[in-house]
């Protein structure tokens, strides 16, 4: 047994509660089902107990879900599916239990965290802000397993429940009282005293779980057989258009709460075996739960090979430069109750950046993630200077002005002698090696980069530069001050382009080389979506900015040569004047608002392209290998130049910063399902027709030789 649960009776009421030894989250496991039955049989015989009260040990965390460890245990889907069963009958014996049982809820309540709640008589939540509710398995690839695609729907309603379960996105404690997920919502210091109460209550019939009362539109579509079949076909088409069939969990997912419907009880929880079953079992939950296992480790990496190296304390930072990027890092550092000293060269451009880190904040109000005086407070903490007034106490400076390299020493040169010795200066830059930048340091040691992905607030990544003087106390700090932030923080060495530019280069340049030759801008991109990125290629372009990407291809092309010369076409459209989205004009056409249109025609007169091929399978093919193993291949040369530590560093910063699919689980683990021997062949045969380009990087043709892989064929993925 894993003593994770206690037990303790008041006055008829039995209490337990959920506290996971050695962890910091609650998580189901074979053990912890095995004693939780066993102590509810022994609840069950105790006919002095009236009710039981389910709680949580943890200070903000309910029950975080299934041990994903189990799951490397399944040998096949039949594994899944049983293991999905005993599940059910775990739940089972909750709903019908002789004892009706409350859920209060504190904290993170996540997958079978979410449905064992949904089993209870009753659920309380609190309105803890870390209060969240979840079944966030579509993000492993996976559907509930434990009763949720037959209980939520019954629960809250079939749109909200497809919301929920096709998302996997969080629902707060107020969203979950409107919409019948919870029964009531408390400050958490009552919450275990009005749990016990509300056992009470229903114990002795004075109160009860009130059932979710459907509004005219629900009776309509939910409350019929004619009005569901409306909702799932059109679940059905908007999720095909938003994951192209990559994800097949999703439709999975609807199957089961379908099967919930259309058969029985029994049939319904048979079919949610059944599907997660043979999900647990794809190629793409495989991908996505490495993805989970690698990011968890990240969070806990400090940066550095020594342990004793700790990070120093950052209770306040500076941002220099008020522009987009410098708006987007204050907003985000205030978000986490960290005060920000703004500074720019004019006030009305320090006006502006104060303007824009509202606009960011305020969308948190907007979308009720905060409340209206969370949201004053943490717009409080940010304050703008011209001058270097306020900079003389911060430990920390991120630099985030304009991308010369001339600028920056200027401004390092200006604010050094204004900072404590142990202060760090950071840089923003995209493309400048930190070496150069630190070469004006008089501290080359405290200087180093933070390459934050744009835009701030939404990119999860966060890359940290070193450089051969960077002192480990000065990574291990940004490292820990950038998880604070939220973000997923890899380490990558200095270079040009560092990681997630460098590889991107290589995949920008050949879709541009494939614009020279005719191929149409949105045969492009829609190869490229098919394969799984998020936007396509020359999308990418029109959104980051025109006259940036050419400053980038130049620092690129600069240090790696013809491998990445900038394409013929996207130097005329720069040369002709268009900035792309910001300026409303690029590839595409753009309203005044920047909403993205079709394709602008006119561009092809500009770049001259011969006559434009047409669209066939062989040609979408050619593109996806064409960009896909050119970064590929890149990412191999990254490992081998040691810019990146390991492939999972490579592999989390190429899905969260530049959108490689994740289903695919990243450059290096893409390498490894095609194999270095395929990839090696694939390359060669690209390199016969277009010389230089895809000459395979010397590490991939040692492992084709070898068979070696970047990652073990079995068991944990990750360290």
């Amino acid at each position: 047994m894993s003593n994770a649960l206690t037990l303790t009776v008041d006055a008829g009421i039995a209490v337990i509660t959920f506290d996971l030894p050695n962890e910091p989250v609650n998580k189901f496991s074979a053990s912890v089902i095995a004693e939780f039955e066993s102590l509810l049989a022994r609840i069950e015989a105790d006919t002095s107990i009236k009710a039981a009260v389910l709680i949580s040990g943890k200070p903000d965390n309910f029950i975080a879900g299934a041990d994903i460890d189990a799951f490397l245990d399944f040998e096949s889907a039949k594994d899944a599916e049983t293991a999905s069963a005993t599940g059910h009958k775990a739940m089972e014996r909750v709903e019908r239990s002789r004892v009706p049982i409350v859920a209060a809820i504190n904290g993170s309540c996540l997958g079978g965290g979410l449905e064992v709640s949904l089993a209870c008589a009753y659920r309380i939540a609190t309105e803890n802000p870390k209060t969240v509710l979840a079944l966030p398995e579509v993000q492993l690839g996976l559907i509930p397993g434990a009763g949720g695609t037959q209980r939520l729907p019954r629960t809250v309603g079939l749109q909200a429940a497809l919301d929920m379960i096709l998302t996997g996105k969080n629902v707060r404690a107020k969203k979950a009282l409107q919409i019948g997920l919870v029964d009531e919502v408390v400050h958490p210091s009552i919450l275990r005293d009005v749990a016990i109460q509300r056992a009470r209550e229903i114990a002795n019939g004075t109160r009860r779980h009130e059932e979710k009362k459907h509004g005219a539109k629900e009776m309509v579509l939910e409350d019929n057989p004619l009005g569901r079949a409306v909702v799932f076909r059109q679940a059905r088409e908007m999720t095909l258009k938003k994951s192209r069939g990559q994800y097949p969990a999703l439709l999975a997912a609807l199957e089961a709460v379908a099967a919930g419907f259309s058969g029985t009880r029994e049939q319904g929880f048979a079919a949610e075996a059944r599907l997660f079953g043979e999900m647990a079992a794809t190629a793409v939950s495989n991908q996505l739960i490495f993805l989970f296992y690698a990011t968890t480790s990240l969070k806990k990496d400090s940066g550095v090979a020594d342990a004793s190296v700790k990070p120093l304390p950052v209770k306040k930072i500076g941002v220099l430069g008020t522009g987009f990027m410098g708006a987007g890092i204050a907003a985000v550092s205030a978000m986490q109750n960290v005060p920000v000293r703004f500074k720019d060269m004019k006030h009305e451009q320090v006006g502006r950046g104060l303007a824009a880190a509202r606009d960011v904040l305020k969308g948190r109000l907007i979308k009720r993630q905060v409340t209206r005086q969370q949201f004053e407070d943490q717009l409080g903490l940010i304050s703008g200077t011209i001058e270097y007034t306020g900079f003389g106490s911060v430990p920390l400076v991120i630099e985030a002005v304009f991308e010369d390299l001339a600028v920056k020493h200027q401004v390092l040169a200006e604010l050094e002698p204004k900072l404590p010795a142990h202060a760090i200066f950071a840089s923003n830059t995209s493309t400048i090696p930190i070496s150069r930048i630190a070469a004006g340091s008089q501290r080359p040691e405290r200087v180093v980069g933070m390459h934050f992905f744009s835009p701030v607030h939404k990119m999860p990544l966060l890359e940290v530069i070193v450089t051969p003087q960077t002192a480990p106390e000065v990574t291990a700090t940004v490292v820990a001050f950038g998880r604070k932030l939220g973000k997923t923080v890899i380490v990558v060495n200095d270079a040009p382009g560092f990681f997630a530019n460098r590889i991107l280069a290589p995949y920008i340049n050949e879709a541009g080389r494939m614009l020279d030759e005719g191929v149409p801008i949105d045969v492009l991109d829609k190869a490229m979506l098919s394969f799984g990125f998020p936007v396509g290629p020359v999308t990418l372009l029109d959104e980051v900015g025109l006259d940036v990407a050419g400053k980038s291809g130049a620092v690129m092309s600069a240090a790696f040569g013809d491998r990445v010369q900038p394409s013929a076409a996207l130097g005329k459209l720069i040369a002709s004047g268009r900035l792309g989205r910001k300026g409303k004009k690029g590839f595409y056409l753009y309203d005044e608002n920047g909403k993205k249109g079709g394709v602008d025609e006119s561009v092809y007169a500009i770049i001259g392209v011969p006559q434009r091929q047409q669209s066939s399978p062989a040609l979408v093919q050619e593109i996806q290998e064409r960009c896909a193993l050119a970064m590929v291949n890149e990412a191999v040369r990254c490992l081998e130049e040691g810019i990146v530590r390991q492939p999972r560093d490579g592999d989390v910063g190429a899905v969260f910063g530049i959108g490689f699919p994740p289903f695919r689980g990243g450059p290096y683990r893409y390498a490894d399902s095609v194999g270095a021997a395929e990839l090696v062949k694939r390359l060669e045969a690209l390199n016969a027709k277009y010389p230089g380009r895809f000459v395979p990087s010397a590490r991939l043709v040692a492992m084709a030789a070898d068979g070696t892989r970047f990652y073990p064929a079995t068991g944990k993925p990750v360290g």
